[in-house]
C-alpha cells in the first residue's frame, strides 16, 4: 500500500475559518459586523505582503457567502464552526461556482471577457457565484476597463474578491468600486505562538529561541514562517535548536551580533574583524551579518526613544538587558551615523565581488566613525585650544576650499581656530590699520565670499552666474581662474573682474582656463540636498510614516540653518564690507 504524499505545513494548517486567521482582527471584526447587519459588499480587494493570507481569506469569504447546512438551512455567516455542504469544495478550490483566476498568467481582456460572459448565469449549486482573482494588479489596462461596468453593477448573485501585493498598481476606478482590506504583517510574538502550537501538534521538540529566529526571518509572512519551520524540522530531524536554525538560514548567532555591535561602537576594529570572521566561518553570510547589525542599531534606537520597546516578548533576555545598556551609553548621533554607514555598506556588500572583504571594510568604517568627536566636542576643543590639531585634520580638497563638513559646522562668523578647521583661512588683519583703510581695500579669502559680495550689492545676475556657471580651478585674493559651465556669458570673466575691482578696491585677474574645476556652488547644493533627502528617507520613523501613507512622497527637506538663504561673507570680509547703498540714493 503506497504512502500518502506529504503535505507541507503551510497547506496542512491553512486557516479554515475567520477565527483561524492570526493578526487580522480589524478585518475579521469588520466582516463579522457586515454579515451580521446584512451590509455585504459586492466586491472586496485584499492587499498585503506575500503569505499573510489573502487567497485563504478570499476562500473563507466565499465559504461564508455560500454557507449551507446538510438539511438546507443556513445563510451568509461568519460562524463557520460547523462545516457546510460546500465548505470542503470551496477551500480545496474545486467548487464549480467559485472561480479562481491567476491574473499573473491571464492578463488580457479576452481572459476577463470569459469571466464576464458567465456573470449573468445563475449559480449551479451554491447561493452565490464568487470570482476570486489573485494578483489582480497584473491585469492590463484594457482588462481593467472591461471590468468596470460589471464591477459597478453586478447581478445580485455575483461577488468579486480581488487579491494583490501591489495595491498602487490597481486603477483608482477599480478601487472605488471595492471595499479594501489591508492584511497586516503578523507580529513576531503572535508568529512565535502560532509556530509553537503547530510544533506541539507535530510533536516536534524545538527551542523557543529557534522559534523566535524563524519568526523574525519570516518578516510577518505566515507562509514563509511555516516553510522555514518545515525546513528546520527536516534539518534538525525532529529536534530543532536555535544554532541549527541560524546555520540553516546563514545568520549569525544573536549573542555574537551583540558582541560585534559592542566592538564596533567602542571603535575596536581588531576585535570587530575577528568576531565577523568567526561568524563568517560558522556559515553566516556577510550581508546577513551587516543586516543583523543594522537591526541591532534599530532596536537600540527604539529602546532609547521608547524604553517600553525592550519589553517586546519576541526579544531574548540578552537583547533586553544589553539593548537597554547600549541605549543608555550611545547618543542618537552615534546611532544615526551607524545606521547610515550600515545602510550604504549593505548595498555595497551585495554587489561586491568578494562580499566578506566588503563587509570587513564596512566594519572598519564603523569603528573609525565611532571615534569621531561630536560637533560640540570639536567646537569646545578648538575654542579651548585643547586638541585642536587632532580635531582639525586635513583641509577639504578643492580650489575654493570647499564647504565645511556637516560634523564641523559652526556659526556664520567663526574664530580663527574654527575657521582653519573648516577648511578656509581668514585674511590677516593689519595690526595698526585704521578702520577707514580696511574699508578701502576688501580681502576675500574664498570664492564663496565673492558670491556673498554680489548678493550684498544686489547684483542678482552676477550672483546667479557665479553660482551656476563658475567651476573654480584656482582662487586667491585678487585672482580667479575658472572653467565655464552651462550657458555662461562670453564676457563673464570681464564682468567678474570689473565688479570685483569695484567692490574690493583692488585689481582682479580673472581668466577662463582649460583645467578641470571644482563643482559649481549650485551643483554642490543639489548634491547636498539629494544626500539630505536620502538620509531622511532612510530614517526608520520617516519610512514608517511613508508606509502608513501610501503614495506620499517627500518633496523637500529643510534644516534650521537653511532659513537664512543668503550666503554670508567670511568674518574678516564681512567686517570690512561697506554698507549697501540705500534705495533713496539710487
Amino acid at each position: 500500500m503506497s504512502q500518502a504524499p506529504y503535505r507541507v505545513l503551510a497547506r496542512k494548517y491553512r486557516p479554515q475559518r475567520f477565527e483561524d486567521l492570526i493578526g487580522q482582527e480589524p478585518m475579521v471584526r469588520t466582516l463579522r459586523n457586515a454579515f451580521a447587519s446584512g451590509r455585504i459588499a459586492q466586491a472586496w480587494i485584499l492587499t498585503g505582503v506575500r503569505g499573510v493570507g489573502k487567497t485563504t481569506t478570499a476562500r473563507i469569504l466565499a465559504r461564508a457567502l455560500n454557507y449551507e447546512r446538510e438539511d438546507g438551512t443556513g445563510g451568509p455567516t461568519v460562524d463557520l464552526s460547523e462545516k457546510g455542504v460546500h465548505c470542503d469544495a470551496i477551500m480545496e478550490s474545486r467548487h464549480v461556482d467559485v472561480v479562481e483566476m491567476d491574473a499573473a498568467s491571464h492578463t488580457g481582456v479576452a481572459d476577463v471577457r470569459n469571466i464576464l460572459e458567465t456573470v449573468h448565469y445563475a449559480p449551479v449549486m451554491a447561493r452565490t457565484k464568487v470570482f476570486i482573482i489573485d494578483e489582480v494588479h497584473m491585469l492590463s489596462t484594457s482588462a481593467f476597463n472591461a471590468f468596470l461596468k460589471t464591477l459597478e453593477e453586478p447581478p445580485p448573485h455575483v461577488k468579486f474578491i480581488f487579491a494583490t501585493t501591489e495595491l498602487r498598481k490597481v486603477p483608482v476606478t477599480v478601487l472605488s468600486r471595492c471595499q479594501s482590506f489591508s492584511l497586516r504583517r503578523v507580529a513576531a510574538d503572535e508568529m512565535t505562538a502560532h509556530l509553537k502550537r503547530i510544533s506541539d501538534l507535530e510533536d516536534v521538540s524545538i527551542e523557543d529561541e529557534a522559534l523566535a529566529v524563524i519568526a523574525r526571518a519570516s518578516e510577518g509572512s505566515v507562509r514563509d514562517a511555516l516553510s522555514l519551520l518545515d525546513q528546520a524540522i527536516a534539518h534538525g530531524e525532529g529536534n530543532v535548536e536555535a544554532g541549527a536554525v541560524r546555520s540553516m538560514l546563514g545568520l549569525a548567532d544573536r549573542g555574537g551580533v551583540l558582541d560585534l555591535f559592542d566592538a564596533v561602537m567602542r571603535g575596536d576594529a581588531a576585535e570587530a574583524l575577528e568576531r565577523f570572521r568567526t561568524s563568517h566561518d560558522a556559515g553566516a553570510e556577510p550581508v546577513a551579518v551587516l543586516a543583523d547589525l543594522a537591526e541591532t542599531v534599530h532596536l537600540v534606537t527604539r529602546i532609547k526613544l521608547a524604553p517600553k520597546a525592550a519589553d517586546d516578548p519576541a526579544l531574548s533576555e540578552s537583547e533586553r538587558v544589553r539593548g537597554r545598556d547600549f541605549a543608555e551609553k550611545l547618543s542618537m548621533r552615534a546611532l544615526s551615523r551607524a545606521w547610515q554607514i550600515l545602510l550604504k555598506g549593505i548595498s555595497e556588500t551585495q554587489i561586491a565581488v568578494k562580499p566578506a572583504q566588503a563587509a570587513d571594510m564596512v566594519l572598519v568604517r564603523l569603528c573609525y566613525a565611532a571615534d569621531l568627536p561630536t560637533p560640540e566636542e570639536a567646537i569646545r576643543a578648538l575654542s579651548d585650544g585643547t586638541g585642536g590639531g587632532a580635531l582639525r585634520g586635513p583641509a577639504p580638497s578643492g580650489p575654493s576650499g570647499g564647504r565645511p563638513a556637516p560634523e564641523a559646522m559652526a556659526p556664520s562668523r567663526p574664530g580663527p581656530a574654527l575657521a582653519a578647521a573648516q577648511g578656509y583661512a581668514r585674511a590677516p588683519e593689519p595690526a595698526q590699520a585704521p578702520r577707514a583703510e580696511s574699508v578701502a581695500t576688501l580681502t576675500l579669502a574664498r570664492f564663496e565670499d565673492l558670491v556673498a559680495l554680489a548678493a550684498k550689492h544686489r547684483d542678482i545676475l552676477l550672483q546667479t552666474a557665479l553660482k551656476r556657471n563658475v567651476r573654480v580651478v584656482r582662487f586667491e585674493d585678487g585672482r580667479l581662474e575658472f572653467q565655464q559651465a552651462g550657458q555662461a556669458s562670453a564676457d563673464l570673466a570681464g564682468q567678474i573682474a570689473k565688479k570685483a575691482q569695484e567692490w574690493t578696491g583692488q585689481r582682479w585677474m580673472v581668466s577662463v582656463v582649460s583645467g578641470e574645476g571644482a563643482p559649481t556652488i549650485e551643483e554642490r547644493e543639489q548634491a547636498e540636498a539629494a544626500a539630505l533627502l536620502a538620509g531622511v528617507q532612510a530614517h526608520p520613523h520617516v519610512r514608517a510614516i511613508l508606509e502608513k501613507a501610501p503614495g506620499a512622497v517627500i518633496v523637500d527637506v529643510r534644516t534650521r540653518e537653511s532659513e537664512t538663504s543668503e550666503p554670508e561673507l567670511d568674518a574678516g570680509a564681512a567686517d570690512a564690507l561697506p554698507p549697501a547703498e540705500d534705495d533713496d540714493d539710487l
